[in-house]
């Protein structure tokens, strides 16, 4: 093997381990939040009245449809922003939800879900990919099928990142039709976060820094992953298993 190759080969494994680290980091901050608000997250639910658990699915979807729409107009007039600046202005719109319980909470949900989709363009951007073209679009929405802040995950779930999508006129609301269910556990969570008796525009605040950290590093473990594959001339189905097996080694630890 030639010192080329050598070096190609050793800057995709450096680039593996960062992304790798990325991801592990992603969830960190959801455990403090559950922390803070004495709860687990798979419990949060229940905290939600019933007919808003009976209509998170449509809200989401809603909010999902907006998001994308407002996101994408959004791009030519607002630019980019550090990701801590996206942090902290996710975590001002999170207080200001939970200042008022659940109804000013859901208000704010597609707001939330259009600065949360803004930050994954923005990480797609980054990468050298076009937050415009109808492809980076749809993975842009997948990002949101990664398991949620608040969620233990292992690494297991990767499926978002290798999934195709056949894009058609009518892919886009199938894609968000197919995300939805999840995003609105995940969302579901916030909204019962942001409810907390006292505590709501803290654990807004908390749980909306939460969110947007996590989806701004999945979004670049997803893109990171797509131009690695671009610039390593490796099938992104690779990357992705050797990402898993990093991340399941290092659980065993």
């Amino acid at each position: 093997m030639d010192l080329i190759n050598v070096n190609d080969l050793l800057d995709t494994e450096a680039r593996l381990d960062a992304l790798a680290e990325r991801y592990r980091r992603a969830g960190g901050f959801g455990v403090e939040v559950l922390n803070l608000i004495g709860g687990r997250a798979e419990g949060l639910l229940d905290r939600l009245p019933s007919p808003v658990r009976s209509g998170l699915e449509q809200a989401t979807t809603r909010a999902l449809e907006q998001a994308m729409k407002a996101a994408h107009g959004s791009r030519g007039v607002v630019p980019d922003q550090k990701g801590w600046l996206n942090s902290a202005v996710g975590a001002a719109m999170g207080a200001v939800g939970g200042m008022g319980g659940l109804p000013t909470a859901l208000a704010e949900l597609p707001v939330t879900t259009t600065l949360l989709l803004r930050v994954i363009q923005g990480a797609a951007q980054e990468q050298g990919f076009d937050a415009a073209s109808e492809s980076v679009q749809f993975d842009c929405i997948r990002v949101f099928s990664s398991a949620g802040p608040l969620e233990a995950d292992d690494g297991a779930d990767l499926a978002f990142i290798s999934a195709r999508v056949t894009l058609t006129g009518a892919a886009v609301q199938g894609l968000i039709g197919r995300v939805s269910p999840r995003l609105a556990t995940v969302l579901g969570q916030k909204l019962a976060a942001q409810t907390v008796p006292i505590l709501g525009a803290v654990a807004g605040a908390a749980t909306n820094y939460a969110y947007t950290s996590y989806y701004q590093e999945m979004a670049h473990v997803h893109f990171g992953l797509r131009r690695l594959a671009i610039d390593a001339d490796v099938p992104v189905e690779d990357l992705v298993e050797r990402l898993r097996l990093r991340l399941e080694k290092r659980a065993l630890v």
